[in-house]
C-alpha cells in the first residue's frame, strides 16, 4: 500500500475532527498541542473538520487508516459527529481503520447500532504509557472486535499486562519532541518479550528523544533489529 503519513504503523491518518483534553502522563507533551500552537490554534479546542471528514470517501485504493490522529475518537465533546464518522466507516469496507483511544470506559456506549461483533475493518486499540494504565486493556478485551491493539507510546514506564488473550497487537515507542522523557530500552524490551511468548504482533516504533536516527526519533533498533509486526485480519 503506499503511504500518505509519517506514522509507521499506518497509511493514512485521517482526523474528522481535531482538538482534545489530557487524561494521562501520556498527553503532558502530545505533539497535537505543539501542532496546533504553530498555526496559532488551542489544541483543547474541539471541532469537526470542514475540509476532511469525509476524506475517506474519496480515497479508492484501499488503505490502514489511523482515525483521529489529532484527537481522540470517543472523547465526549465529539458526541454530535461520531454517529455521522461511523457511517463513513461503514461505506468504506475496502479500508481498515485503527481507532486508538485513552477512554475505553466510553467505547461500549458509543459503537454503532449495527457494530455487533465489530466492523470488519475497524480495529480498536488503547493507549497504556506505564503499569497505572493496564485497566485500559481490561476494559479493552470486553468489546467485541476484530483486532484489539495496545499502543504503549510514549512508554514512560515499565509495564507488564499480564494476560494477552484477546489482544493482537502492541506497538512501543518512546517519546520525541522538545520536552522528550527518556524511554529505557529494557521497558521496551520487556514489553517485545511479552508479545512473543504471547504470539501476537509487535511494531516498536522508535526509541524517542530529539534526534533522528534514519527516520525515526532516537531510531528504530531495538534488541539488535527493527521490529515490524502489523496484524492484517483473515490474511
Amino acid at each position: 500500500m503506499a503511504k500518505y503519513t509519517k506514522i509507521e504503523w499506518t497509511d493514512s491518518s485521517w482526523n474528522p475532527w481535531h482538538g482534545c483534553k489530557k487524561v494521562s502522563p501520556g498527553c503532558a507533551n502530545c505533539y497535537m498541542y505543539r501542532g496546533k500552537k504553530r498555526f496559532g490554534k488551542n489544541g483543547n479546542t474541539i471541532s469537526r473538520s470542514k475540509t476532511t471528514f469525509d476524506d475517506p470517501l474519496h480515497w479508492q485504493s484501499p488503505r490502514l487508516i489511523f482515525a483521529c490522529s489529532w484527537s481522540d475518537w470517543f472523547i465526549e465533546d465529539a458526541d454530535q459527529w461520531r454517529s455521522e464518522a461511523w457511517n463513513i466507516i461503514d461505506r468504506t469496507p475496502h479500508h481498515t481503520y485503527q481507532i486508538l483511544t485513552k477512554r475505553p470506559e466510553r467505547i461500549e456506549q458509543n459503537l454503532p447500532a449495527n457494530w455487533k461483533d465489530g466492523y470488519p475493518n475497524v480495529w480498536l486499540g488503547v493507549s497504556i504509557e506505564n503499569q497505572d494504565y493496564v485497566y485500559r486493556k481490561e476494559l479493552l478485551i470486553n468489546i467485541p472486535a476484530k483486532i484489539r491493539f495496545i499502543s504503549a507510546e510514549p512508554l514512560l514506564g515499565p509495564v507488564d499486562f499480564g494476560n494477552l488473550t484477546d489482544i493482537h497487537w502492541i506497538i512501543s515507542g518512546g517519546e520525541s519532541g522538545p520536552k522528550a522523557r527518556p524511554m529505557s530500552p529494557e521497558w521496551a524490551i520487556s514489553i517485545k518479550d511479552q508479545c512473543l511468548q504471547a504470539g501476537i504482533s509487535y511494531f516498536h516504533k522508535q526509541n524517542g528523544g530529539k534526534t533522528k536516527v534514519g527516520n525515526a526519533w532516537g531510531g528504530r533498533i531495538l534488541a539488535g533489529k527493527t521490529w515490524d509486526g502489523i496484524p492484517y485480519f483473515g490474511q
